[in-house]
């Protein structure tokens, strides 16, 4: 009588990420490399001459220290934050701008809006619906 091999259930192996997580494991990730500075690293690596002497200005970094060459590797700690903190401020500040001058500027909507009331003057209830449910959505 000839033995018969039979293959024996071996349970699944757990991903390292469990998918009910979500992207924790890739948000994780990200926070690691942004308090060992690797993303600061890379926007530095990334910066023209000009732009690292203004952000090196900004951070307060006195101007006997202000080596443009230096890799954020090299720097200390507090400067390395200082040049962070000076990122931060000048994002905001062009956000602030950005946001001003949007302000001025008309609302997208009121394009889609026109389009809708216009549809309804027609008697076109479809063509409104449509333009109102873009609206809704937030296209513009």
């Amino acid at each position: 009588m000839p033995a018969s091999v039979h293959q024996l259930p071996t349970p699944k192996a757990l991903p390292l990420v469990q998918p009910d997580r979500g992207d924790w494991g890739a948000l994780r990730a990200e926070l690691h490399k942004r308090c060992a500075d690797q993303d600061l690293a890379e926007l530095w690596r990334d910066m023209a001459a000009g732009e690292r002497r203004t952000l090196l200005a900004s951070a307060a970094i006195p101007q006997a220290d202000r080596d443009i060459r230096q890799a954020i590797e090299d720097m200390p700690k507090p400067r390395r934050d200082a040049i962070r903190a000076a990122i931060h401020r000048m994002s905001q500040y062009a956000s602030r701008l950005r946001e001003r001058m949007d302000g001025e500027r008309e609302h997208p909507s009121r394009d889609l809006a026109s389009h809708a009331r216009e549809a309804l003057a027609e008697g076109n209830t479809e063509a409104a619906l449509h333009w109102i449910s873009m609206i809704e959505r937030g296209v513009a």
